[in-house]
């Protein structure tokens, strides 16, 4: 006795009804991951900012309080009041705005000259460009500190500026993302008579926006957090960067309060959540567009 058949419609149905099911869990176990993998990086940073609001006998308490206990908004105008942490933001600002500015200007002439310019020399020099990312700054900052003191620049924002405005990364990230803009673009303006320049400053700069909103938030958010070479480089007080404020609020041997230094870690991360909220549509663009040609 013959089964029967079931008609071709009816299996691609349930066909694609399995499909559709199977889709359905992956999405559901991607998302309950990603939840679960947030969590993981949310917990230290809502203790820290529970505890920055806490008196000092709370800091420690057991079992941990994930909410505030007394909300002491003075923790963080204490912060202010215990060291100038005011005039450490602002020398922040100041060496990670120009270095940032730097780093934008560089990284895209070049990357521009690597992506799409012909002259002898290119891969070669390319990579010795991308070698020079696997040497840490450990290994170089003998020979800069050398230079800087030499230039007379010790002491000075500038010795942090000057040697960090050209990046490998940067110049490696924006040529990948002009390598994804269509040539057609490029040799429309060329027959309309545009040159190298003209051709760069309005057609690859514009469409460059996503990879330029990566490259900015990864760089602002390096020299933000930096240091290690502040450290190296930086003797007076008043001239300090954030982080090196925050050691300042720890204070000798360790004795500072612990609500007033995770006050000051808080305060420090406000300008990079505000920048990442403002350019995470172009950040989602540009790590896509990316890595999408080699």
């Amino acid at each position: 006795m013959q089964t029967a058949m079931k008609p071709p419609t009816q299996i691609t149905a349930i066909s694609d009804e399995r499909a559709l099911l199977q889709r359905r869990i992956t999405s559901a176990i991607v998302i309950v991951t990603l939840i679960f993998a947030s969590l993981i990086v949310l917990l230290p940073i809502l203790w820290a900012w529970s505890t920055s609001l806490r008196l000092p006998k709370d800091s420690f308490a057991m079992p941990p309080q994930w909410l505030p206990t007394d909300w002491r908004w003075q923790n963080y105008a204490d912060v202010f009041a215990q060291v100038p942490f005011g005039q450490y933001i602002l020398n922040s600002l100041k060496v990670t705005i120009l270095t940032v500015a730097g780093q934008l200007a560089t990284s895209t002439l070049a990357a521009y000259a690597f992506a799409r310019l012909r002259f002898p020399g290119k891969n070669i020099l390319f990579v010795m460009l991308m070698s020079a990312l696997m040497i840490p700054l450990f290994a170089t900052i003998i020979p800069i500190f050398v230079i800087i003191r030499n230039l007379g620049l010790a002491d000075t924002h500038e010795a942090l500026i000057l040697p960090a405005l050209v990046t490998p990364f940067g110049i490696f990230l924006m040529r990948q993302f002009f390598l994804t803009i269509p040539t057609e673009l490029e040799d429309a303006a060329k027959l309309d008579g545009a040159g190298p320049f003209r051709i760069f400053w309005h057609i690859f700069l514009p469409l460059g926006l996503p990879g330029i909103a990566v490259l900015s938030v990864l760089s602002f958010n390096t020299h933000w957090n930096e240091y290690f070479r502040p450290l190296i480089f930086l003797n007076s007080w008043e001239k300090f960067t954030i982080p090196l404020g925050i050691v300042n609020l720890i204070g000798p041997a360790s004795q500072g309060s612990t609500y007033l230094v995770l006050a000051g870690v808080m305060i420090s991360l406000i300008p990079v959540v505000v920048l990442i909220l403002f350019a995470q549509r172009y950040l989602v663009e540009g790590i896509i567009l990316t890595g999408s040609k080699g």
